[in-house]
C-alpha cells in the first residue's frame, strides 16, 4: 500500500510539473528587483517599465527594492533565482563592473555578467556632474581649481563602491589630473539626498535624477559626460567641450536569469517592445527627461559586450579601492 501511495504521489507531482509548464506565460505577478533603493536612475525606469510591462502582460510586474553593495545584493538575488520568467532585473551600467571589481578586492563575484540573459535596453543618458546651487562652484573650473589647490578635500558621493557613479566620478578625475574624496551610499537617491543636505559637494547623477532638483534651483549641472550637450540641459556644457576626453552614459536595461527558457525570453522581449513604443510610458520617460534607447535582446548584448569592455578598463584603472 504505502508502495502504491508513493507511486500515486510521484505521479501526481510530475502530472502538476507537467501542467505548469504547460501553464501560459505569465500566469501570475512578475517581481522586477531594482538593485538601488528609490529615486534612482534605475527605480526612476523600472516604474514607468514595470506599470506598463504589466499592462501588457495583464499580470502585475511588481518592484523589488533590493539595494546594497553598489548594486550587487539585488542583482545576486536575480542571479540565483529560478529561470521561470517571474523575476527579471532593471539594472545599470555597473551590472559588469561589480564582478571585476569583487576581484580586485579579492572578494569572490557575487553573481557573474553570464549568469544574466539580456531582454532589451531600456533607456541610456550621458552623466551629469552636479553640485548644490548655493555652493561654491559656478563652474567646472571652480571645481577643478579648488581640487588642485586642495587634493583629496573635495568630496563626492555615488550610488556605492564602483558603482555607476563612482567609476563616472574618477573617469572625470583622472581626466582632470585631480584627486577627489570619494563617500559611497546604497544607491543614487541617498546620494542626492546627500548633496542636498550638504554632506557631500558634487555628484554625478543621471539626468532623471537630478533635472527636477536643478529645476528647482537647488542644484547647479557642471557638466554632462556625453560628447554633446543635452536636450533638456541645453545650457550645460559637455566634458568635450571643456577640454576633457570623460565620457560616460547610465544606461537601464531588462535582464532575466541566463537558463529562462527562450519561449518565456520571446514573451519578455515582446512586452519590453511594446512597452518601449506605449505612448503612456513614453509620457512617464519624457516627465523624467530621460530619452528612451531600446534594443531587443541581440543588439542589447552586442552593446552590453562593447559597454562591458570600456568600463572593466576603467574599473582596473582605477585598482583596488578602501573601502573603510
Amino acid at each position: 500500500m504505502k508502495r502504491r501511495a508513493l507511486l500515486a504521489s510521484t505521479a501526481f507531482l510530475s502530472l502538476a510539473r507537467e501542467a505548469a509548464a504547460q501553464e501560459p506565460f505569465p500566469s501570475r505577478p512578475i517581481q522586477m528587483i531594482v538593485p538601488f533603493p528609490p529615486g534612482g536612475v534605475a527605480d526612476i525606469t523600472g516604474r514607468p517599465t514595470a506599470h506598463v510591462m504589466g499592462r501588457l502582460l495583464k499580470q502585475s510586474v511588481v518592484v523589488q527594492n533590493k539595494p546594497g553593495a553598489g548594486g550587487s545584493v539585488g542583482a545576486a538575488l536575480a542571479a540565483r533565482a529560478a529561470p521561470d520568467g517571474y523575476t527579471v532585473l532593471m539594472a545599470l551600467s555597473s551590472i559588469s563592473v561589480l564582478p571585476v571589481a569583487d576581484r580586485l578586492q579579492g572578494r569572490a563575484p557575487a553573481y557573474e555578467l553570464d549568469q544574466f540573459a539580456p531582454i532589451a535596453l531600456i533607456s541610456a543618458d550621458p552623466t551629469v556632474l552636479v553640485v548644490r546651487e548655493d555652493g561654491p562652484y559656478k563652474t567646472l573650473k571652480d571645481l577643478v581649481d579648488a581640487a588642485k589647490a586642495r587634493p583629496g578635500t573635495i568630496n563626492y558621493g555615488s550610488s556605492g563602491v564602483y558603482g555607476t557613479l563612482h567609476v563616472a566620478m574618477e573617469i572625470f578625475a583622472g581626466a582632470a589630473d585631480i584627486k577627489l574624496f570619494h563617500i559611497p551610499y546604497q544607491g543614487g537617491g541617498p546620494a542626492v539626498a546627500a548633496l542636498l543636505g550638504g554632506q557631500i559637494d558634487a555628484l554625478a547623477s543621471g539626468p532623471s535624477a537630478a533635472i527636477g532638483q536643478i529645476k528647482a534651483g537647488k542644484m547647479r549641472a557642471l557638466a554632462v559626460w556625453g560628447d554633446k550637450r543635452l536636450a533638456s540641459l541645453p545650457e550645460v556644457p559637455s566634458m568635450k567641450e571643456l577640454g576633457y576626453d570623460a565620457t560616460f552614459y547610465i544606461w537601464s536595461g531588462l535582464f532575466a536569469p541566463a537558463a529562462t527558457p527562450q519561449s518565456i525570453m520571446a514573451v519578455l522581449r515582446d512586452a519590453a517592445r511594446r512597452t518601449a513604443e506605449d505612448p503612456e510610458f513614453k509620457e512617464a520617460m519624457a516627465k523624467v527627461e530621460t530619452p528612451i534607447a531600446y534594443l531587443d535582446a541581440p543588439e542589447f548584448k552586442t552593446f552590453l559586450d562593447r559597454d562591458s569592455q570600456r568600463l572593466r578598463v576603467a574599473v582596473e584603472r582605477i585598482g583596488k579601492v578602501p573601502e573603510n
